[in-house]
């Protein structure tokens, strides 16, 4: 093959990637999709007492490579909350995570934890919460900053799913799935 039609494969080849991830995103959920379902979705008052989580972690083959539980504890004093997550592994691992929340008009949220990189922003149209973080991740001693895009979605009064892509660059690196029910 002469230099020339290797580079034409590559570049043909380069095209056809950057053509697929333009189909993608261009297929990608949007929050304003959910507009008229309900229940609607209030981070407010959904996360206001006693909640507990079951979920998963899986790599970026779909992999599930943990699994744990997770108290929360929500409180709130006007438009600023606290949720306070303690994680428990399989593996027996520990974590905590404290945000500190702020509900802004037209149903759009902030928030912050000790391991966030800046600051986490989402939004709420229907039963559905799209919010996106940068989190400072351990991965085998090197701090990596890790992508997350969770998609919310209230089931009824007391139970919701979270369906969390991570990325890294851009890349799928993993996923998270939970479920979160109020106990009280």
């Amino acid at each position: 093959m002469t230099i020339f039609n290797h580079l034409k494969h590559h570049c043909s080849r380069l095209l056809g990637a950057i053509f697929l991830g333009f189909l993608l995103v261009g297929c990608s959920a949007n929050i304003s999709d959910y507009q008229s379902t309900t229940p609607a979705f209030d981070m407010k008052t959904f996360f206001d007492g006693k909640l507990a989580a079951y979920g998963m972690v899986q790599n970026r083959d779909g992999k599930v490579i943990r699994r744990f539980r997770a108290d929360l504890i929500g409180s709130w004093k006007g438009n600023k909350g606290l949720l306070e997550e303690d994680f428990f592994y399989d593996d027996g691992e520990t974590q905590r995570r404290v945000w500190n929340l702020i509900k802004h008009g037209d149903n759009n949220y902030s928030g912050v934890a000790s391991d966030t990189v800046g600051e986490a922003t989402g939004q709420s149209q229907g039963f559905a919460f799209n919010w996106r973080y940068t989190l400072a991740i351990d991965v085998d001693g090197t701090t990596w900053d890790i992508d997350l895009n969770d998609w919310i979605y209230q089931l009824d009064d007391s139970r919701l799913i979270n369906q969390t892509e991570m990325t890294k660059w851009g890349f799928n690196v993993g996923q998270i799935t939970l479920i979160i029910e109020k106990l009280d």
